[in-house]
């Protein structure tokens, strides 16, 4: 049952819609769109705190993923691709601009404001005349309109259909799909369109015993090798499967929703997530589980089926390619590189040589310092290693253990099950070097083999044979950040902990100003 009916939602979106999109197509942008190529309509899905091996057609058996399975069968699977920050606003900052987190300044720290001198792809698209919209989860947590944003930088929300209960605890009641329906019913056909679908699974919340309830057996449970393999960790990675399946089951509506409405050849439809699993060494890391994300991209007018491709993309790929896709030029704002020409590619595998590495950060996530202070670090990967740079090794990763009024603390990790367990029973021996992973302090550079040891559990660091890797990467990562401006590598890196905070803020010592600059930092400004 929905809380508002079909056609009072068509006369209300229509309403708020229309105005602002006909304005763009009147402007007189289209003309700078090249040739008479039809331009494709694009559907961004993006689920939330998803890791790249947790679908079916990355060989998961504990889900069912018969959507995302279906756009990487019918276009491509990209296998190495790679968010900006392993977090959500970053990451999605990133998304949006085209930049890495240290060229977005507000906008590069979670839940912070997001610069209204950003450009965004999202506006290209509709200044060159695209109808855009999105259902759940845009841009955020963060706060837009204190930099005076029109609306949400990715566009137009249309969140008004909703079930009339939570489908479970945990799980969104906005039904995505229908409201996917409705922006497509009120649509002009006339015109190509944008709409980014943002789940707000499998984020949690979770429903404790919602896997088994579905079926699912805890020997299907794939833990990763720096979790314990323990009953309750089992239990709970069912229960974030369970929430994958609630966002991929919307995916295929939409699919559908598209077929019936004769748009899916000409639908560019894009499928990943904003950054990892929300387990401890994994969301909020640069670890592989933290970093690495799923990507499937189906486009049946132009793009051949069934392949895989391997080269290395980064999120901020992302704009300039559907930038192009649509027509238009890439800004010279913009640092990410298209990889449309990997997309209309007939080839499988590594078709672009140079596509062998890429850079990735993150800055402060939640409020788990005193004084609000962040963890900043960056991290190159290659096809086979991974290298992170620590800048500030004397604070705690995950945030500090005490101080903050609550009962637990490393604040960078999410509330779970899983944490609990590993925090009560860090004294055992199975658990103790798997905490001191995700929990302690942590070296100032880190190396890992990633086809050896995927779950990066082997710093590789200090050991002699690994020496010239180490110096050649460390190289590598200082002399791209210099050249894109990063405040780390320029002496003002103090910038990213004076940026506000408008989420939650805790009890610990220091500065905790919900929405307010850090004086103490300001003046490095």
């Amino acid at each position: 049952m929905k809380q508002l009916n079909r056609r009072q939602f068509l006369k209300w979106s229509a309403a708020a819609f229309g105005a602002a999109a006909f304005g763009a197509a009147a402007s007189g942008i289209l003309g700078a769109c090249s040739g008479t190529r039809k331009r494709p309509n694009i559907l961004l899905a993006i689920s939330d705190d998803q890791c790249w091996r947790h679908t079916g057609f990355a060989g998961s058996a504990m889900v069912q993923t018969p959507a995302f399975d279906r756009v990487a069968a019918e276009g491509v699977y990209f296998e190495n691709a790679f968010c900006a920050a392993p977090q959500c606003s970053p990451c999605r900052a990133a998304l949006l601009t085209g930049r890495h987190i240290w060229q977005l300044r507000e906008a590069g720290t979670h839940a912070s404001n997001f610069p209204r001198d950003l450009m965004v792809f999202t506006d290209l698209l509709e200044n060159a005349g695209y109808q855009r919209g999105y259902t759940g989860k845009p841009w955020g947590p963060g706060n837009w309109q204190v930099t005076r944003w029109p609306g949400n930088p990715v566009g137009p929300g249309f969140d008004e259909i909703s079930f009339e209960t939570a489908p479970a605890p945990g799980i969104s009641n906005n039904d995505y799909s229908a409201n996917f329906e409705a922006f497509l019913e009120q649509r002009d056909p006339s015109r190509p369109f944008f709409f980014w679908y943002g789940g707000r699974e499998p984020h949690r919340a979770y429903d404790p015993g919602a896997g088994e309830r579905a079926g699912k057996h805890p020997a299907e449970a794939e833990v990763p090798p720096f979790l314990p393999d323990a009953e309750i960790v089992r239990a709970d990675l069912l229960d974030y499967a369970v929430e994958i399946e609630w966002f991929d089951r919307h995916l295929g509506q939409m699919l559908h929703h598209l077929e019936e409405a004769g748009e899916l050849e000409n639908t560019l439809v894009l499928v990943t997530s904003d950054n990892g699993m929300p387990f401890p060494r994994a969301k909020a890391n640069l670890y592989e589980y933290g970093v690495h994300m799923p990507l499937a991209i189906q486009w049946p007018r132009a793009v051949k089926s069934g392949r895989r491709v391997s080269d290395l993309i980064s999120f901020i790929d992302l704009a300039p390619t559907l930038l192009e896709a649509a027509g238009l030029g890439k800004p010279p704002a913009m640092t990410g590189r298209s990889f449309y020409d990997l997309l209309i590619s007939r080839e499988s595998g590594r078709i672009d040589p140079s596509r062998d590495e890429v850079l990735f950060g993150r800055e402060r996530h939640t409020h788990a310092r005193p004084d609000n202070l962040g963890y900043p670090s960056r991290a190159l990967r290659s096809d086979a290693y991974l290298y992170i740079r620590n800048f500030k090794p004397e604070r705690w990763p995950a945030g500090d253990p005490t101080g903050s009024g609550d009962p637990e603390g490393f604040h960078d990790v999410d509330g779970s099950p899983t944490k609990s367990f590993m925090l009560e029973n860090s004294d055992r021996p199975e658990v103790a070097p798997l905490f001191e992973l995700a929990f302690a302090k942590r070296p100032a550079e880190e190396l890992y083999d990633i086809v050896a040891d995927p779950g990066c559990l082997r710093n590789l660091a200090s050991r002699p044979e690994h020496s010239e890797r180490l110096a050649a990467m460390r190289s590598r990562l200082e002399d791209k950040l210099r050249q894109q401006g990063d405040p780390r590598l320029h002496g003002r890196g103090d910038l990213f902990e004076s940026y506000p905070r408008y989420s939650r803020m805790r009890d610990f010592p220091g500065f905790k100003e919900q929405g307010e600059y850090n004086p103490a930092y300001s003046d490095s400004q």
